[in-house]
């Protein structure tokens, strides 16, 4: 007997369909449970990579049913390094050499914000380098969904798996509606990894200003100056030789006897 149920107005039929995707397909369940998995990885790290690691393992959990899926997440930051994180080492490389050629379903869906379906690599004829790449590590569908992050990031989650045409419309639909939920947890994930990382910013450039400081104090006891001068002899020197200031600074502390200055911040 064929079982049937609801999704977004339309019927499913739930015979042809894994029972990890039926527990995605139920909007309200999933919402709370992947709230719930997303906020525990926000908890654990601030790191914006070790938030993407755990997101892809908690998602090809997620979606691996009878057949195990491979998860990989490509983010793309102005002006920062391509961030790659996978559920596995085989999915680390999937998307790896997918960024090597600079096409693939995941590129695309990140570059265009759409769902790229592949029903069975063996017969795409988009992106033929990537695809044979993919056919040699055994897979044989491929789904890609974009994250919307809110911000200058753009990036998407790719799915894998060596079932041909694993991925239909209930598959799709239930992706779509966890990419959703992720982009949620992904926006705030990123403000909190940007916060972190102006904080470490700061951190370096008052202790950058520390050791700056002791040098001019020292430049004006050993000259006779004053601040503005001692302070335009090491920008001279620092010229000169081709060295950061702050580490001619470093340098000038420790031939006179102390060591490397440092900054104390209150923790």
């Amino acid at each position: 007997m064929t079982t049937e149920s609801r999704f977004n107005g339309e019927l499913v039929d739930t015979d042809t369909v894994d029972d990890a995707v039926l527990d995605a397909i139920d909007t309200e369940a999933a919402e709370r449970n992947v709230s719930a998995d997303l906020q525990l990885l926000l908890q654990e790290d601030t790191d914006i990579s070790a938030f993407l690691g755990g997101l892809a393992e908690v998602s090809a959990e997620r979606f691996s049913g009878t057949q195990p899926v491979l998860c990989g997440i490509i983010l793309d930051r102005s002006k920062r390094n391509v961030v790659v994180a996978a559920s596995s080492a085989e999915a680390a490389r999937l998307d790896e050499v997918q960024a090597g050629f600079d096409e693939g379903p995941c590129l695309e869906a990140q570059r265009t914000n759409t769902v790229i379906s592949v029903a069975d690599v063996r017969s795409e004829r988009r992106w033929p380098d990537y695809m044979a790449a993919v056919r040699e590590f055994g897979m044989r569908s491929v789904l890609a969904v974009p994250l919307t992050l809110q911000s200058e990031a753009k990036a998407a989650m790719n799915f894998y798996t060596s079932t041909p045409e694993a991925f239909g419309p209930a598959e799709i639909a239930a992706a779509r509606r966890y990419a959703e939920l992720a982009s949620k947890v992904g926006v705030i994930a990123l403000r909190l990894a940007a916060h972190a990382e102006n904080i470490e910013h700061l951190q370096a450039a008052m202790e950058s200003r520390t050791a700056i400081d002791i040098a001019v104090g020292v430049v004006m006891a050993q000259n006779r100056c004053t601040q503005e001068e001692a302070f335009a002899i090491l920008r001279k020197a620092s010229s000169h030789r081709n060295v950061k200031l702050r580490v001619l600074a470093e340098e000038l502390v420790a031939s006179v006897g102390r060591a490397t200055p440092a900054t104390v911040f209150d923790t």
